[in-house]
């Protein structure tokens, strides 16, 4: 195999959906600069999501609109008729 082929910052890491606020435990090697204390007593970094299995209209089968970074105003701005 070769070396250096995966990445060295592979751990647990805590998903944090903003919207229901549920989280989950996994490995992962993304980018964190917060941690959370999980359940288990031991802190694990923290990256917290716009929309999860939770929250996803398709999984969750109800047509929520989740708008967080005002992107349906921004489109009705830059096409609004002058």
């Amino acid at each position: 195999m070769k070396k250096d082929l995966h990445p060295s910052n592979y751990r647990f890491v805590v998903f944090k959906d903003m919207s229901n606020e549920y989280s989950f435990l996994t490995k992962s090697c993304v980018d964190t600069k917060e941690s959370i204390k999980w359940e288990d007593g031991n802190e694990y970094p923290l990256y917290k999501l716009e929309i999860s299995h939770t929250s996803h209209p398709f999984y969750t089968g109800k047509m929520k609109l989740v708008d967080t970074a005002g992107r349906i105003d921004k489109f009705k701005t830059r096409y609004a008729k002058k």
